[in-house]
């Protein structure tokens, strides 16, 4: 199999939308800006939402469904939200076509036009909001902990499959609570929520903090974020949660009765993640050969290639396969048999690299008269023969803990290599330009020198992180007073 990839040395942006392609995870549809995500895309996909869901349910959290378009007029009660999201609006002005009376097909009706134009949502806080506005009365009704996953259009021109798309899947939680107090401590929840997923399933280090005031949710009081590295110097931004404070109960005037019997505003938060984690995971552990999948989420976490020549061969390999399959199941692994005569193993060996399963077993003749197999690593490329006298499903689930830790000790090894602190702008510009990565640099807190920074370096704040120390220092760019240093990154 000719995987045909280009280097990442070379073009790391050619490199990543081949591998999505070849790797058979998504590709373009006819609708420009949208993706098909193929099934084995989903699949993974659909790993990481089994996870997510289970531990927001863990954190007391229930799932529903609100609608696909919002009302116009919802999108301008909330001054901040509008202006954020306005550029971005599909919309919706009517509700029929007609055959074109010139026989050029259908077109739109013009007497179908609606009264007033729906939004495509781009997120939900508007239309889900007005729905709180009916069940919250008292402090009894609260908090609700509510979370959708769901479809969302944000109208982009320049795309790329997983990373930015006009449509992409995604979850959004959207609580309200009594105190302001229970808000922030349930954004700061999300965030480590989200942390954690990235650590311990995507094997992905994360740094946890918020953004600066440019940089925050439309809307909201303060945005904390996951920020990651990509192996090409640039960051991502993995998942974001956001205390909206009252400002959404205000705009759609969500009141509660109190204990004391006063009548307040409710406090807010929202927090999502989406199919972006697909390209988080592709760029951050993926090498030339293809993708290299953390075993946690890998559909496919063992597959079996027999090597043979004729029926009768593969009959009897295929008898011993299914003994270490019915091993491999019980201890829940994940494990597929390659019994494709269409295929040679050559060809199969480098399909499966190219798709990043973890663990590759390999039996032929000879492996049956020596009670044998072969076991290949994905993330190292190591071989070495097993003798299946021991425990294979031992050796196996052993041998995937390993590749989860190994793979996201490469990752903290390339993020602690990759972050720099500078004292001056022309040190910033330099990392900046080289190696790239995270630079950690003082800033004076303004909007002016963000924005000049942007301008000049196309880099932003990536984030203030949550452990930032409270370390005097002069801004690097105007050489102000600074409370501590920022992570500066080029991003995604």
């Amino acid at each position: 199999m000719s995987k045909g990839l280009p280097k990442r040395s070379e073009d790391y942006s050619l490199w990543y939308n081949e591998l999505v392609k070849k790797a058979d995870l998504a590709e373009n549809s006819p609708v420009r800006g949208c993706m098909v995500i193929k099934p084995y895309g989903f699949s993974i996909w659909e790993k990481m939402q089994a996870e997510i869901d289970r531990m927001f349910k863990e954190t007391g959290h229930t799932n529903a469904y609100f609608p696909l378009f919002i009302p116009k007029s919802y999108l301008s009660k909330e001054a901040d939200h509008v202006e954020g999201f306005a550029k971005e609006c599909a919309v919706v002005t009517h509700y029929r076509l007609k055959n074109d009376e010139n026989g050029n097909g259908v077109v739109v009706d013009p007497e179908a036009k609606l009264e007033e134009e729906l939004i495509v949502r781009p997120t939900s806080e508007t239309v889900i909001w007005s729905t709180y506005k009916n069940w919250i009365q008292s402090y009894r009704d609260l908090p609700i902990l509510v979370n959708q996953w769901a479809n969302v259009v944000r109208w982009e021109m320049r795309t790329r499959l997983f990373l930015r798309t006009a449509e992409f899947l995604w979850q959004e939680g959207h609580t309200a609570h009594a105190t302001k107090q229970e808000a922030i401590d349930e954004s700061v929840q999300m965030m480590n929520v989200y942390a954690q997923f990235a650590e311990e399933f995507m094997a992905l280090p994360v740094v946890k903090g918020v953004k600066s005031e440019a940089e925050r949710f439309a809307g909201a009081i303060e945005t904390y974020c996951i920020e990651a590295l990509m192996q090409d110097g640039k960051a991502l931004q993995a998942g974001t949660s956001h205390f909206l404070g009252q400002n959404f109960a205000k705009a759609f005037d969500v009141k509660f009765a109190t204990k004391e019997g006063g009548l307040e505003y409710v406090w807010g938060t929202s927090w999502g993640v989406s199919t972006r984690l697909m390209g988080a995971l592709i760029m951050a552990h993926s090498d030339d050969q293809g993708l290299v999948l953390p075993p946690k989420l890998a559909p496919i976490q063992v597959v079996i290639v027999p090597i043979y020549k004729g029926d009768d061969q593969l009959a009897q390999i295929s008898e011993k396969v299914a003994e270490i399959q019915s091993k491999l199941r019980a201890k829940g692994i994940s494990v597929k048999f390659d019994s494709r005569d269409t295929h040679k193993p050559g060809f199969k060996f480098a399909e499966w690299e190219l798709k990043g399963v973890p663990v590759r077993l390999a039996i032929g003749p000879r492996d049956l008269e020596n009670n044998t197999l072969e076991i290949a690593r994905r993330d190292t490329g190591e071989k070495q023969s097993f003798d299946l006298s021991e425990d294979i499903a031992l050796k196996v689930e052993s041998l995937l803990e390993d590749i989860q830790k190994n793979i996201y000790q490469k990752a903290i090894n390339f993020r602690e290599s990759h972050t720099t602190e500078v004292n001056s702008y022309d040190e910033f510009k330099e990392v900046l330009e080289g190696k790239g990565g995270f630079v950690s640099a003082h800033w004076d807190g303004t909007a002016e020198t963000e924005e000049k920074i942007k301008e000049e370096n196309k880099a932003t704040i990536r984030c203030i992180p949550l452990d930032q120390k409270q370390e005097e220092g002069a801004c690097i760019y105007s050489g102000k007073p600074s409370k501590g240093r920022v992570l500066f990154a080029k991003a995604y």
